[in-house]
């Protein structure tokens, strides 16, 4: 049928007036706002998440699908509510100025979610009680203590920045061997590697029942493995690898030997990257002089202070291989201590761990009984605030997982073990929103911890 002109403009002015009045009658929902899913609602000063504890919202270690830390976000009217994902029709929200779980009918439930702004950092963003200047916030940090536990709404700031972590993972297949950098690869780890009962003491003996791991430093090398936690302390002999103290340690391994072994296996396998993580108790000068006894080294270690990594990121691995920068040394010891005694460990090429990595709390509990499979920072307290969150882009730090016990009993650190990859995934990888870097075992031959380290060399989160 033939339209005449005339009635085509009536009709198309009244489509485009009918168009505009469902525009202007939808919510207005920031674009930059995630979509419409179930996330954890972290911290960005802690890293902690929000849950749901007896109706009060407190913030608490992360522990992926336990403790009610899950929270459904969707749209409603032109704001938007978090539900649990554990008590349907609860949603997070206030009352009498503290975070409460309430009706997710309730107008205490609604929030008007933005971007928390460039100060604070990407992905990051304010839950704001809709017509006023209150945010989802941390309670006061009192002097000499953590952040309070309990939510509550307060003015803006860095407390109030929030991020919305997904539940499941966003990730991405791994890219090729010559395009994949350093950060976006995982490496598996012994712990307390030189406590082997093999390259010799390390302990009085009756600590030496329980070592933490069963093979030489050589055998663990050819078994794959490539990051390697050792305890280092301070004698007469230099700095020698011996738990807690070296006190009736018989036939007691110096750093340098084990260090030497390493940069001797990276000179017979030029394509391999080795990184060491020391538990410090040394004075700087002690270990510089240490660390010159090894032949070599100073031809493989790789100093990220010297690369530009701040500004630029992690370098890809094909690179490191190329420049032969295939050994990274990292000390857990205070910067601040070393100033204060006139010799910094960076200047001889000791990475100040806290400056490059973050680090989940190293014990899941006894090594028998109940575990704790929570994630959270090994450096957060009253003094220490490095959430495993952390973050400066393009730079993003090394995320070190520990997995094991305060003891290596072997039966448990087979079950432990066997249950890595899952740990990983669903409870630090969201916790640190990175995958782990290093998965630092107690008996890396038990439980097959190397299928974990196969499976996160697959994706890049």
């Amino acid at each position: 049928m033939r339209i005449h002109r005339p009635l085509l403009s009536s009709l198309s002015f009244a489509a485009a007036g009918a168009a505009l009045a469902t525009v202007l009658a939808a919510p207005a929902h920031s674009a930059e706002v995630p979509t419409a899913g179930v996330f954890y609602v972290q911290s960005a000063l802690t890293g902690l998440n929000a849950a749901d504890s007896g109706g009060a919202v407190v913030q608490r270690n992360p522990k992926g699908n336990e403790d009610r830390q899950q929270w459904r976000l969707r749209p409603s009217g032109a704001s938007y509510v978090l539900e649990s994902t554990d008590a349907a029709g609860n949603c997070l929200g206030r009352s009498a100025g503290q975070a409460r779980t309430v009706t997710c009918t309730s107008a205490d439930a609604s929030w008007e979610i933005a971007p928390a702004g460039t100060e604070t950092g990407a992905d990051q963003y304010r839950l704001k009680v809709p017509g006023s200047d209150q945010y989802l916030t941390l309670g006061a940090k009192p002097s000499g203590a953590n952040y309070p536990a309990q939510l509550v709404v307060g003015s803006a700031g860095s407390p109030a920045a929030w991020y919305l972590t997904p539940v499941t993972s966003p990730t991405s297949p791994l890219p090729s061997p010559d395009q994949r950098t350093l950060d976006q690869v995982t490496f598996l780890t012994s712990h307390n590697a030189y406590a082997n009962g093999v390259d010799g003491g390390f302990a009085p003996p009756f600590v030496n029942l329980v070592p933490n791991q069963s093979r030489g430093i050589n055998q663990q090398l050819t078994d794959g493995v490539r990051g390697f936690m050792m305890d280092i302390h301070q004698t007469s002999d230099g700095a020698i690898l011996c738990h807690n103290s070296c006190t009736l340690v018989s036939r007691p391994v110096a750093l340098w030997v084990d260090i030497q072994r390493m940069v001797d296996f990276l000179k017979r396998n030029p394509s391999e990257v080795v990184t060491v993580f020391l538990e410090d108790y040394v004075d700087p000068g002690v270990l510089r002089s240490e660390l010159a006894r090894v032949s070599g080294l100073s031809d493989v270690l790789y100093r990220p202070d010297q690369t530009g990594v701040r500004t630029k990121g992690w370098p890809r691995m094909a690179d490191l291989i190329a420049a032969n920068d295939r050994l990274l040394i990292f000390t857990d010891h205070s910067r601040s201590s070393d100033q204060s005694a006139g010799l910094t460990r960076d200047s001889f090429g000791v990475m100040y761990q806290r400056e490059w990595t973050v680090e989940n709390y190293w014990s899941m509990g006894s090594g028998v009984g109940s575990s704790d499979w929570s994630c959270y920072s090994r450096w957060y307290d009253a003094n220490t605030n490095i959430p495993l969150t952390s973050a400066a882009p393009p730079f993003r730090p090394l995320f070190v997982m520990n997995h094991f016990r305060d003891a290596a009993i072997a039966s448990t650190a087979t079950t432990d073990n066997a249950k890595l990859t899952d740990r990983a995934q669903r409870f630090c990888q969201p916790a640190a929103r990175k995958k782990p870097n290093f998965l630092a075992v107690d008996r890396y031959d038990l439980g097959n911890p190397s299928s974990a380290v196969a499976t996160l060399n697959t994706y890049a989160y």
